[in-house]
């Protein structure tokens, strides 16, 4: 007996070619697209305008079936994070960020990471494989009904339309290097992006990256959204040390590609983040060389106060030399913001998200073979 199709793992045009295999018209693709994204329904029977026979013929083929919640830890600011199993004894973690004017999920690409950067827990748990298409958007799937925030009406486009939705904004800054998962996230992504599903705008989907400058310019083309950029450092000796991955693609390459990104963004702009690390990146001199190194991007820089985790090594800098950092490229004509911690007292807050991986790279994997040209 063949194992029922996971739907969630199509985007509309995967899922016409599938429904058109089986003799099916598109509309019936849009139909069930619908009902499994805009009413987070996993119940064939519950697809009332669609034709009996085909509902039984999907319940024989297919599931819709999105990654299982073990835990749902909410802190006291109101962020909520879940710990979802994909599997085989690993789980990632999905947080949703409530503010007044929006509502942000950070989703995760893959069980674990392989790029091991020196401050983020992930990494130091290892890597286990790349999440699918389906488990990608299976977290906002999921989000969406436990939220009670399944739509139910025609989806908006615009961005003020957007504000109003539970959930107005995804980022791509869980568990894991989306770019190093690349097939799967852009299918994602375009769900997210599509009317029949989340109608979500271009500007409000960001994806988050070490630097994986192949994959930068593949994504300008296929799926262009948001692009945030984690750099950390203002020079390659840094940088080395901090996001490894800048050994392959260094500081000049990935300028020049932001550059080149820039041309198909929806924003005029790449979003710089940089966590503050005390006493290791966060002096005057390296404030002045980040102005010197982004003058022919434009961008904004997202300050981000260490969150510690276990034998972590790094101390977060403190507010004050925070403020002078952030002045300096504000000095410079940078719109500079420097995040607020949301979510610390259930490590939900940036660069804690940990779930539980077995590691099958025992911390030798070679970075080349994770990146894709």
């Amino acid at each position: 007996m063949n194992q029922a199709v996971n739907l969630l793992d199509f985007d509309l045009d995967g899922l016409v070619a599938w429904f058109a295999e089986r003799g099916e018209k598109a509309f019936r693709a849009r139909q069930v697209m619908r009902w499994m994204h805009r009413e987070a329904c996993d119940d064939f029977e519950r697809m009332t305008d669609v034709a009996k026979a085909l509902r039984a013929r999907l319940k024989a083929e297919a599931c819709i079936r999105a990654p299982v919640p073990v835990r749902d830890s909410i802190s006291q600011d109101g962020t909520r994070k879940w710990l979802l199993d994909v599997g085989n004894a690993n789980a990632v973690e999905t947080v949703f960020i409530p503010e007044a004017s929006r509502g942000t999920l950070c989703v995760s690409s893959q069980a674990g990471c392989a790029l091991d950067c020196a401050f983020c827990s992930t990494g130091k748990q290892g890597f286990n494989r790349n999440l699918s298409a389906g488990e990608i958007i299976g977290q906002l799937w999921l989000a969406n009904r436990l939220l009670g925030a399944a739509q139910g009406s025609e989806p908006e486009s615009s961005d003020d339309k957007d504000n109003g939705r539970v959930i107005s904004n995804v980022v791509m800054m869980g568990m894991g290097e989306p770019l190093t998962n690349y097939d799967n996230v852009v299918t994602a992504l375009r769900v997210m992006l599509d009317d029949h599903a989340y109608g979500l705008s271009r500007r409000r989907v960001t994806v988050s990256t070490s630097g994986i400058v192949p994959a930068m310019d593949r994504l300008r083309e296929d799926c262009p959204v948001a692009l945030a950029v984690s750099l950390h450092a203002p020079d390659d000796a840094l940088r080395d040390r901090l996001v490894p991955i800048n050994q392959k693609y260094p500081l000049r390459e990935l300028m020049a590609a932001c550059q080149r990104y820039l041309q198909r963004a929806p924003r005029d702009f790449i979003t710089f983040e940089y966590v503050m690390l005390a006493g290791v990146n966060d002096s005057d001199a390296q404030a002045r060389a980040l102005v010197a190194l982004v003058r022919d991007v434009p961008c904004k820089f997202n300050l981000i106060p260490f969150n510690p985790f276990p034998s972590s090594g790094f101390e977060r800098s403190s507010a004050e030399r925070i403020r002078r950092f952030a002045g300096i490229l504000i000095e410079a004509g940078i719109v500079t913001t420097t995040r607020k911690t949301r979510g610390e007292d259930v490590d939900a807050a940036c660069g804690q998200l940990a779930g539980q991986v077995t590691d099958k790279t025992r911390r030798t994997i070679r970075l080349t073979r994770e990146v894709r040209a």
